[in-house]
């Protein structure tokens, strides 16, 4: 048998693999496993009336699934399939390599299940601008005619994005836009990408990773085995030093992306103008026009710099696809940012509100705070075992007040009473979701004509709501609420 490195989906008949988690990549992932003709155990920890509707629904494909057990290792397992969520250190994980049974994820077997014409991938990784990048890129790479999609940890499961394609002419792909997170980057050790980006990076999800050099380390995984181009930030010096470290094939090149006017082997911005001097013909002395920043679509009347820096991104790994400079352009101008990052909700008494609920992390609110001058910040939730001094004193400057929600928000108060001792603060001592409305009454207070409400809440959001959507509408409804009563 050879499932432990399998060639083929036929590898899988008859053998016994483990799934980890019930989730949006485990349910998937027990279903394709159990379609190839595996024996499929999901294991999972909770036991709750949606874990159990979910269970049911997988024996009906003669799935077997164990509720309120995720740590013992059921009795003859040759591979465990884990959810991207699953610490390392899980006991589940433990007993795996004890038995000598590899871990993968469903990122890992996604790249197995790939058959000889699977599309290459376009990978994208990075604290932040993620989903953002990747959404570009697809965009770019359909305005150039491929057939493309977005997909991977932007909600998409690769595993039915694999096994779905190449099926027929019409579902066949030329190229996939891939997002990947840390935690997928751990569990995919086999991922070799056509060409790869990391964005930046910045101190997140430590209490998974364990350390920020094993956060920076599963990062780079992205770049391992790269053909045509790994994407740097020449403005994050830790991304360029993950390409150095990399294992890639011989030509693949360094593309390093810029706000500033770029060197050779670089994109950036000159005088307005998104220019290549990486994929041109003479680097030292040519540089091709992409698109203007004007043609970065807006969430909130102009290109926030870290928008610029996301378009650059895109624009570097669809150029080493070959893509040309007009569908760059034109790609950038039919993309439309998703909802709850940096998405203009109303102006109301003459100030802005802007929901940026997708800052889940310092450093993606410190991208969004650099964005506006005058501003009453909302902010706090579930810290992640982040600090907070680094950005309220960068971001001292810009703030008119501050209200703060969240189970963790003293360590933002505490930063500001350092940092920023004088911006007044309005502290709500409450995690219930109608805490939003008050929130915002009380930003609206603070606010001034002309100054920006900013959400941004640099921390996550499982405190109060079910996810940062949640949160964001919250603060959409109540920003609705504050104009019909006339504010």
């Amino acid at each position: 048998m050879t499932v432990h490195d399998p060639k083929a989906p036929e590898d899988f008949a008859g053998s016994h693999v483990t799934v980890a988690g019930l989730g949006v990549s485990g349910v998937p992932a027990a279903r394709a496993l159990a379609g190839l003709g595996a024996r499929v155990t999901v294991v999972n920890g909770s036991d709750g009336e949606r874990e159990r509707a979910q269970a049911a629904e997988l024996e009906k494909l003669g799935i077997t699934v164990r509720l309120g057990d995720g740590e013992t290792l059921p009795e003859g397992t040759e591979v465990v399939v884990t959810s991207p969520g699953w610490k390392p250190t899980s006991p589940l994980f433990l007993a795996a390599e004890k038995a000598g049974v590899p871990v993968w994820g469903d990122v890992e077997l996604a790249w197995r299940l790939r058959g000889p014409d699977a599309a290459p991938w376009l990978a994208v990784t990075g604290t932040n601008g993620k989903t953002t990048t990747v959404r570009m890129l697809a965009s770019i790479l359909a305005a150039a005619g491929l057939r493309t999609a977005a997909v991977g940890n932007i909600g998409v499961p690769l595993v039915d994005v694999v096994l779905g394609e190449g099926r027929t002419d019409e579902t066949a792909y030329d190229v996939l836009a891939v997002e990947l997170s840390s935690y997928q980057l751990h569990w995919a050790p086999s991922v070799r990408a056509h060409s790869a980006a990391v964005l930046n990076l910045a101190p997140d999800h430590l209490d998974w990773h364990g350390s920020m050099a094993a956060y920076a380390a599963d990062k780079g995984r992205i770049y391992e085995g790269n053909t045509v181009a790994c994407v740097y930030n020449a403005a994050d010096p830790a991304t360029e030093e993950l390409v150095r470290e990399a294992d890639v094939v011989e030509g693949c090149r360094a593309i390093g992306f810029t706000l500033g006017t770029p060197g050779p082997s670089q994109l950036g911005v000159v005088d307005g103008i998104l220019v290549d001097r990486a994929f041109v013909e003479n680097r030292q002395k040519q540089a091709q026009e992409l698109a203007e920043i004007a043609d970065i679509a807006p969430a909130s009347g102009k290109a926030a710099p870290h928008n610029i820096a996301n378009a650059l991104a895109a624009a570097a790994l669809a150029r080493a696809f070959g893509v040309p400079a007009t569908a760059v352009r034109d790609g950038l101008r039919a993309f439309h940012p998703d909802a709850h990052r940096i998405q203009h909700i109303a102006d109301v008494a003459g100030v802005s509100y802007i929901d940026d609920s997708k800052a889940t992390n310092t450093h993606a609110a410190e991208a969004s705070l650099a964005a506006y001058g005058h501003i009453v910040w909302i902010a706090g939730g579930l810290a992640k075992g982040a600090t907070f001094d680094d950005l309220v004193r960068t971001a001292a400057g810009r703030l008119r007040g501050v209200v703060l929600i969240g189970a963790d928000r003293a360590l933002i108060r505490e930063a500001l009473a350092r940092h920023a001792p004088d911006v007044p603060v309005v502290d709500l001592d409450r995690t219930d979701t109608g805490a939003m409305s008050e929130a915002v009454r009380e930003a609206a207070r603070l606010a001034e004509p002309g100054d920006t409400v900013l959400l941004a809440p640099a921390c996550a959001s499982m405190d109060m709501f079910v996810n940062y959507n949640k949160r964001g509408e919250a603060f959409a409804d109540a920003v609705g609420e504050l104009a019909a009563a006339g504010h």
